[in-house]
C-alpha cells in the first residue's frame, strides 16, 4: 500500500469491497479505472453534465465531484448494478421501450438519475421531472423520450415512443 493511499470499504452494486485509494481519487475514477465499471461516464469532469451520475446510499450524485475516501462505508449503485440478473430495472426497460437514447453516452447517468428521482418521490408532473433531471444533459436532444421513459417507469405512461 502506497503511503498516501487510504483503505476504504464500499458496497458497490451489492458487493462489499475494500480498496486502497489515493486521497485525491474521485469516485468516478475509482469506479472506471480501479473496478472497470465503465458504464458510468466521464463527461465534463466538473459536475455540469450528469454523465457520471450514480446512486450513493440511494441518492443521486455526480461521482466526478465526489472524493472516494470521503464515502468510506457507503453503498454505491452504478448502472451495472440496477438490473437483477437478466431482469432489467423498470427504468432501463422504459428507456428501451421509449427509445430514450441516441448516441447513448449520457444514458447511464440519465438512468441512474431517473431512478434517484423516482425514489425521491418529488416529481409529480412532467415539469417536475424536467426540472429535477435538468442536471443531466443529452447532447443528442432525446429529452422528450427520456421524459416519456421516466413517466412510464413512474406508471404514468404505457407503450412505445410516440404515444
Amino acid at each position: 500500500m502506497e503511503t498516501s493511499a487510504q483503505r476504504i470499504s464500499l458496497k458497490i452494486n451489492g458487493a462489499e469491497t475494500q480498496l486502497d485509494v489515493a486521497p485525491w481519487t474521485t469516485l468516478l475514477d475509482l469506479l472506471r479505472e480501479s473496478l472497470q465499471l465503465t458504464g458510468t461516464k466521464k463527461g465534463c469532469d466538473h459536475g455540469q453534465c450528469g454523465a457520471c451520475t450514480v446512486l450513493l446510499d440511494g441518492q443521486r450524485i455526480n461521482s466526478c465531484l465526489t472524493l472516494a475516501v470521503m464515502k468510506d462505508g457507503a453503498s454505491v449503485t452504478t448502472v451495472e448494478g440496477l438490473a437483477q440478473g437478466e431482469a432489467l430495472h423498470p427504468v432501463q426497460e422504459a428507456f428501451i421501450e421509449q427509445d430514450a437514447f441516441q448516441c447513448g453516452y449520457c444514458t447511464p447517468g440519465q438512468i441512474c438519475s431517473a431512478v434517484g428521482l423516482i425514489n425521491e418521490g418529488k416529481a409529480k408532473t412532467p415539469g417536475d421531472i424536467r426540472e429535477l433531471m435538468s442536471g443531466n444533459l443529452c447532447r443528442c436532444g432525446a429529452y422528450p423520450n427520456i421524459l416519456a421513459a421516466i413517466e412510464q417507469a413512474m406508471g404514468k405512461r404505457q407503450g412505445g415512443a410516440g404515444q
